[in-house]
């Protein structure tokens, strides 16, 4: 579709969306043969194989919200395309419907006492609570699908992450005592999570949200072709909280802007609670080992806030340039796909000055 803007100020926004579109190639790898994750991540050795589908990605596109109201739009936005990370702030709120449903009675709770297996059975594992998941704290050791939480280590993200140490042995701490942004950790998570539903996730979140926001009936949610298991005599596959070695979630620009709509309703729709009522209350608070994360949310809180958006804002992030962004105070909701990470800041300053107009 071609762009679309409410006002000239907005039209600016999106402008700068279309002129500012990431580094990655579309096809995913670079001429080389070189998988986009590896090279931003400084990924080789054991461990850095694609072992999950992988999908050519489109242009820029996004959808921005003001008071439910579509306001802007470029692109096309209901393309289908991989979404990295964001999907590890969907595996937060399946863990806040666990909760509605007693699957997880308490947060501090050791994970051990409801999940059955090897995964946190260990006398380190077995001290592991779903906070801890959540906050991206945990600690976890072990290998599960394939790959080992070590490939993480020492992992730095953003813009001028440092990762010339990504992937050296680190000795870990006690559950609780350090962050530490490690996808292998967010797998044995979903993992956990579907053991507690007895589901597949993606079938959870179809029924319970997704058809009731009217998304559409395009997404998919995959895992890799190691994380196939069996619950109750039934084989399912456990998916992945992003795209570091394929899989991931893969979503369209509007439905992540109903998802985000959804999510700055306090996890209500229609006038139904769909979500625990002070999940999201949880979920934004920040952890005690980084102040500017909640329960897989970026907040613009602590040392690295910017002062020139909403405080009380907060972000779903992947790489390659995906971006869900919720402001409560503004009743605002953006979507940015492929726009280049380096530029996000000064999208979203835009963006405030252009409502506040």
């Amino acid at each position: 579709m071609t762009s679309y803007a409410a006002t000239p100020q907005l039209q600016t926004v999106v402008d700068f969306a279309l002129a500012h579109e990431t580094a990655w190639p579309r096809s995913m790898y670079y001429p080389d043969g070189s998988y986009v994750g590896n090279v931003e991540w400084n990924e080789s050795g054991p461990w850095t194989e694609i072992i999950g589908p992988v999908a050519e990605r489109g242009g820029p596109a996004g959808v921005i919200l003001h008071g439910r109201e579509r306001v802007a739009a470029w692109g096309d936005t209901g393309r289908a395309d991989m979404t990295f990370s964001i999907a590890k702030s969907y595996l937060s709120v399946l863990a806040g419907l666990a909760a509605k449903d007693g699957l997880i009675s308490d947060l501090d709770e050791p994970i051990n006492h409801t999940v059955d297996g090897l995964y946190f059975a260990s006398h380190h594992n077995s001290r592991i609570t779903w906070r801890h998941m959540l906050q991206m704290n945990s600690e976890w050791r072990g290998e599960i699908f394939g790959k080992d939480d070590q490939v993480d280590h020492y992992r730095q993200i953003g813009v001028g992450a440092d990762n010339s140490r990504k992937g050296q042995l680190r000795e870990v701490g006690p559950p609780g005592s350090y962050y530490e942004y490690n996808d292998v950790r967010v797998n044995a998570l979903a993992y956990a999570l579907m053991s507690r539903f007895r589901r597949p996730l993606p079938e959870v979140l179809r029924e319970r949200i997704m058809d009731r926001i009217g998304a559409s009936d395009q997404w998919r949610w995959e895992g890799y072709s190691t994380s196939w298991i069996e619950i109750d005599g039934q084989r399912m596959q456990s998916v992945t909280g992003g795209g570091h070695w394929g899989g991931g979630l893969f979503i369209s620009a509007d439905d992540h802007a109903r998802f985000g709509a959804f999510i700055s309703q306090n996890g209500a729709w229609e006038g139904e609670q769909i979500l625990p009522e002070d999940w999201m209350k949880q979920s934004l608070e920040p952890t005690p080992t980084l102040d500017k994360y909640g329960f897989l949310w970026w907040l613009n809180r602590g040392r690295d806030s910017n002062p020139k958006l909403p405080s009380t804002a907060f972000s779903a992030l992947g790489a390659g340039g995906n971006c869900l962004w919720i402001s409560p105070e503004q009743d605002l909701v953006a979507v940015m796909r492929w726009l280049n990470p380096a530029n996000t800041q000064e999208f979203l300053e835009a963006l405030v000055r252009a409502v506040s107009r």
